[in-house]
């Protein structure tokens, strides 16, 4: 048999465990009678004739209206795709810390690497910027699709939607978007925006002219790549007689530069002011308390 053979062989088991057997059947057929070495010029014609040339191959069926609802569950930023229900923060609380406080924290700070969701608010600018859903995801829907979809680890599509409205809730909750009496519904989902909504948009560098009339160089390209400079902290650079001379220098200055500082007398601590009473702190201690 040869590999072409082989080949068409296998495709014809993969169509006949998908149900398509008389498709199946006749590239058996045809196999059978041609010369071994591929399907024979009358299968083709055949097959034109039952399919019609451009229609339909004849494979599979048409999915069922159930079979298509169990994949049509996203869910887009205007809400739409969302279904009936709704579900309080007080409820969710329950739910999350039966289902999601394992691998999240119970405040959602995440345990070991599991994924962190509440907190980080003005770190995306920082040396180490935490990414959650109240400092950096754009859509709720986001959040929403995500529980619905694959959450609880292990039991993904296990929640009812109310439930998945109320862990949607309480994770709103704990990063300070909502109060505790909050209940999140299909009617006010649109209306919960996240803070870092503006900072998503959409890619325009087809139509940027800084991109759109760049041209990319490929020739005259450069033979040799010279060292110009070499890094001479923190020991990344190998030692060499110029990097330890560098090394050398640094430490020096760094020595002269502390001498400098310790000769300098301190300037006495102001004496501490008492701190007037922040009403707008205290209802945000408050909320933290009742957490």
């Amino acid at each position: 048999m040869s590999k072409v053979t082989k080949n068409i062989w296998q495709g014809v088991t993969v169509l006949m465990a998908l149900g398509t057997v008389g498709f199946a059947g006749h590239i058996a057929r045809d196999l059978a009678h041609g010369d071994g070495h591929g399907p024979s010029m009358p299968f083709a014609s055949q097959a034109m004739a039952e399919t019609g040339s451009g229609g339909p191959l004849g494979l599979g069926r048409a999915a069922t209206e159930a079979e298509v609802a169990a994949w049509d569950i996203d869910v887009r930023p205007d809400g739409a795709g969302l279904p009936q229900g709704s579900g309080s923060v007080e409820d969710g609380e329950v739910l999350y810390t039966e289902k999601c406080a394992a691998c999240h924290g119970d405040f959602g700070e995440g345990v070991d690497r599991w994924p962190v969701l509440s907190g980080g608010a003005g770190t995306l600018a920082s040396d180490d910027p935490v990414k959650t859903v109240g400092s950096y995801w754009p859509y709720l829907s986001t959040v929403w699709d995500y529980v619905h979809r694959a959450m609880p680890f292990g039991e993904a599509q296990s929640l009812s939607d109310d439930e998945v409205y109320a862990i949607t809730a309480y994770i709103l909750y704990l990063n300070d978007l909502v109060d505790d009496d909050f209940v999140l519904s299909q009617e006010n989902f649109a209306a919960v925006r996240l803070p870092n909504e503006e900072n998503f948009f959409m890619d325009d560098r087809a139509e940027s002219p800084l991109f759109g009339a760049r041209e990319v160089c490929m020739k005259d390209c450069k033979t040799e790549v010279e060292i110009t400079m070499r890094a001479r902290v923190l020991d990344v650079t190998p030692d060499t007689e110029e990097g330890e001379a560098g090394g050398a220098e640094a430490q020096t200055v760094s020595a002269e530069t502390t001498e400098a500082a310790s000769a300098e007398a301190p300037e006495p601590a102001p004496e501490p002011q008492p701190a007037s009473f922040d009403a707008a702190l205290a209802a945000e201690g408050e909320k933290v308390f009742k957490k």
